[in-house]
C-alpha cells in the first residue's frame, strides 16, 4: 500500500481564503455569520442568517472557460487552481498522464441553472435553458468542471453526499493513491450560499433564527444553541503518493493515514451514536492507531441538538473525556459540501501551528452531550502527531479522516 500526503491546499471560506487571514479571524474569535436581507423576500423562511465568501473570478478565465459553470462549479475549479499552484504542479505532465483525478463533490448543482429548469415545469416554458444548463445543475458540476479544466485524464470520483461530499472526496482520493490506481488526486468539495439551503433546514426547525444577533451563532455544543447557520465554501488539497512528492521535492502539510465511512442503515435525518463510534473506531483501524495517539478532534459541530449529542456521545466513548475537541463551524457555518475540507485544512494548519482553535460561542456545554475537553473562550497551545476530522451527513453517512504531522 502506498502512503498519502498532502501537498497543497487552498480554498473560500467566510473567515477568510488563506491560513493567514483564518488564523487571524480564529485568533480574534470573529466569525464570518452575517444578516442575510436578502432573504426577506421568501415568505415562511424563519433564518436570516448565512455566511458568505469573497469570491470573483479571476480575470484569466475566458467565457469559453465559464460557460458550463455556476458559482458552486467556480469555486471548485478557483480553488483546485490555487491548490495546484501551491503543489507547484500547475501544468505539470502529470495532471494529463492518467495518473492524476479528481474526488470533489457538493450538495447539489448550481441552484440558479435548476432554477431554469424550474421555470420549464412550472410555467411550460424553456427561456432561460441553454446547452450548459445541466451541466452547470448535475449533482457532478464541480469534479467534471475541474476534470476538464485541468485536463485530467485519470479517475473522476463524484462524491455528493450532502454534508461528508468534501471529506468522502479526500477518503476516496487518499483510496485511490494507497491502492495504486493514481499518483495525484484533487481531492474536497464546495458549495455557494443559496436561501433554498437555509429553507431545508428551516423546515426541520434545525436553523438559527438569533436573526438580530449574528455574532452569537451558532453555538455548538452550547445548552443555549438554536440550530445551525448556512454557509459557503470550497477547499482542495492535492493528494500524492509519497514517493513521488519525495522525487520531485514536494513541500508536504500532513500525511493521511486514516480514513474511515460507513453508514447508519436506518434513518434519514436523525443520527446515530452507534455508527458514529464505528467509524471513527473503522478509520483507526485503517492508520494503525489506538485512541491515545489522537491529540485533538475536529468535530463536524452543526450546533443541532441530535447531532451535537450523538456525535459527541460517540466521540466520548472512544476517547474517553480528556480528547480536546472544538467545532470550525461555529466561525464559518455549515458549509455542507465543503466543509469536510475546509475543516480539514484548518485542522492540518494547526497541527502545524501548535494552537488550536475553541469552539465560537460556546459557554455552557449541554449535559447531554459526550464528555470531552471542549476547547472554550480561548484557543489552545497543542502539540500532537496526530489529528482526527469527522464529519456525517444526510442518509446516515459518517466520515472519518486522520492526518499525521509532518516533520520536514
Amino acid at each position: 500500500m502506498n502512503r498519502v500526503v498532502v501537498t497543497g491546499i487552498a480554498g473560500f471560506s467566510p473567515i477568510g481564503n488563506d491560513w493567514e487571514s483564518i488564523f487571524s479571524r480564529l485568533k480574534s474569535g470573529q466569525t464570518g455569520i452575517v444578516q442575510m436581507p436578502e432573504w426577506d423576500k421568501y415568505e415562511g423562511l424563519n433564518t436570516r442568517l448565512g455566511a458568505k465568501v469573497d469570491f470573483s473570478v479571476p480575470a484569466h478565465y475566458s467565457r469559453k472557460d465559464l460557460r458550463s459553470m455556476g458559482r458552486v462549479a467556480q469555486l471548485a475549479v478557483v480553488s483546485a487552481e490555487n491548490a495546484l499552484i501551491d503543489a507547484d504542479l500547475l501544468g505539470a505532465d502529470i495532471l494529463k498522464s492518467g495518473q492524476a483525478g479528481v474526488a470533489f463533490g457538493s450538495s447539489a448543482g448550481d441552484t440558479g441553472a435548476i432554477a431554469d429548469f424550474g421555470n420549464m415545469l412550472l410555467h411550460d416554458n424553456c427561456d432561460g435553458l441553454n446547452a450548459n444548463t445541466y451541466i452547470k445543475m448535475m449533482s457532478h458540476t464541480a469534479p467534471v468542471n475541474i476534470g476538464i479544466y485541468f485536463g485530467l485524464k485519470g479517475r473522476v470520483y463524484t462524491t455528493s453526499s450532502a454534508c461528508t461530499s468534501a471529506s468522502m472526496g479526500i477518503g476516496q482520493g487518499y483510496e485511490a493513491i494507497k491502492c495504486g490506481q493514481q499518483k495525484v488526486m484533487l481531492a474536497g468539495g464546495c458549495e455557494h450560499l443559496c436561501a433554498t439551503e437555509a429553507a431545508v433546514f428551516d423546515t426541520l426547525y434545525a436553523t438559527s433564527t438569533k436573526n438580530d444577533s449574528p455574532n452569537l451563532t451558532p453555538k455548538p455544543f452550547d445548552e443555549g444553541r438554536d440550530g445551525l447557520v448556512i454557509g459557503e465554501g470550497a477547499c482542495t488539497l492535492v493528494l500524492e503518493e509519497y514517493e513521488h512528492a519525495v522525487e520531485r521535492g514536494a513541500k508536504i502539510y500532513a500525511e493521511l493515514v486514516g480514513f474511515g465511512t460507513n453508514s447508519d442503515g436506518r434513518h434519514i435525518t436523525q443520527p446515530s451514536a452507534e455508527t458514529m463510534e464505528q467509524v471513527i473506531r473503522l478509520s483507526l483501524k485503517d492508520a494503525g492507531l489506538s485512541h491515545e495517539q489522537i491529540g485533538y478532534v475536529s468535530a463536524h459541530g452543526t450546533a443541532t441538538d441530535r447531532g451535537d449529542i450523538a456525535e459527541t456521545q460517540a466521540t466520548s466513548a472512544v476517547f474517553g473525556e480528556q480528547m480536546p475537541i472544538s467545532s470550525l463551524k461555529s466561525y464559518t457555518g455549515h458549509t455542507l459540501g465543503a466543509c469536510g475540507a475546509l475543516e480539514a485544512w484548518v485542522a492540518i494548519e494547526m497541527m502545524r501551528n501548535n494552537w488550536f482553535h475553541p469552539t465560537a460561542n460556546l459557554t455552557h456545554v449541554d449535559s447531554k452531550c459526550g464528555q470531552l475537553d471542549y476547547i472554550i473562550q480561548q484557543g489552545r497551545e497543542l502539540e500532537t502527531d496526530y489529528i482526527m476530522s469527522n464529519n456525517f451527513a444526510f442518509g446516515g453517512i459518517n466520515t472519518s479522516l486522520i492526518f499525521k504531522r509532518w516533520d520536514s
